[in-house]
């Protein structure tokens, strides 16, 4: 059996920074949990490690996928699982570490045997649902209601319908399968679970220091390209919020509390996901910082280190 370890815990927890000190001392790689980091363009507004830290251990699937492209969990997973593989041929530590439970689980729990869709039916699909949403919504939702209320944008539309062209099976009876878990893997799992009071402190501090880095030059030139409204990218925290206050001094204070105040409910959620879905083997609610992470790194994995 081979080991992965598990890194996750609400935005700004101090994951990214655990992680780093694990991969410095386990010879470890890690490898991007975070839906929205897995795109070009928002390194400020989506925290992503920084180039400093990139030198210090590798990192994988940051900033691998252009925003005008779709990451779905089961992109992921099969991404994560080449970049786990990749690791132990390399005797190195697979470190996966970020805040999105759904991939997390996903690639724990494995995916359902996924059907071959030939291109040309992913083409027209895509296409047809641009040119007819409503209507095609209301031809799966009229089939297969199961899957029809689970749809809220065009992306997941295109795949009910392709999936439905391909197998001629309503998308729920092929979405409904077994799923498949990976084999010949033992995930370890860590959360970062800070008190709420100081999580939040952590965050309002954190997106005062975006706005600093240049968050809302970010932002707007990410909105200055006109990409889809329905791409996931899009929905990133801060980006509308960010864009409005460019050059606009009176704007910035609103722009940074409403994009921390969006983040706090984040973290809320993304904390609820932890204590329902996961059973960690370690919980870790002490605070993080640069006089006590390496101690508590080498204590928590000494099994290893020896």
């Amino acid at each position: 059996m081979r080991q992965v370890l598990v890194i996750t815990g609400p935005t700004a927890s101090g994951k990214s920074v655990f992680a780093l000190e694990t991969a410095r001392q386990l010879n470890g790689v890690v490898i991007n949990a975070d839906s929205m980091q897995v795109y070009r363009g928002l390194e400020i507004l989506t925290a992503r490690p920084t180039p400093e830290d990139e030198l210090k251990a590798p990192h994988r699937l940051y900033g691998w996928l252009e925003p005008e492209d779709v990451c779905s969990a089961g992109r992921w997973v099969e991404a994560a699982l080449l970049e786990i593989e990749t690791c132990h041929k390399a005797g190195q530590t697979p470190i996966i570490c970020g805040g999105t439970g759904f991939y997390i689980e996903t690639l724990i729990n494995g995916l359902p045997p996924a059907p071959s869709i030939p291109e040309t039916i992913r083409t027209q699909s895509r296409m047809d649902v641009a040119d007819d949403y409503e209507g095609y919504y209301s031809k799966l939702k009229q089939a297969d209601p199961v899957s029809a209320a689970r749809i809220h944008d065009p992306q997941r539309l295109s795949r009910a319908i392709e999936i439905w062209r391909a197998t001629g099976k309503i998308p729920s009876e092929v979405i409904g399968r077994t799923p498949v878990a990976p084999q010949n893997l033992v995930f370890h799992m860590t959360a970062i679970m800070p008190e709420r009071q100081q999580l939040y402190a952590r965050i309002n501090s954190r997106t005062k220091a975006m706005s600093e880095l240049g968050a809302a030059n970010e932002a707007a030139s990410f909105l200055a390209r006109e990409l889809d409204p329905d791409l996931p990218a899009m929905r990133a925290i801060g980006v509308h919020e960010f864009a409005l206050a460019i050059n606009d001094e009176r704007l910035l204070a609103n722009a940074i509390e409403e994009t921390a105040q969006a983040t706090r409910r984040y973290a809320k959620r993304q904390m609820t996901w932890i204590r329902r879905r996961f059973n960690p083997d370690e919980t870790l609610k002490m605070e993080l910082n640069s006089n006590n992470i390496g101690n508590i790194v080498s204590k928590l994995y000494k099994d290893k280190l020896t």
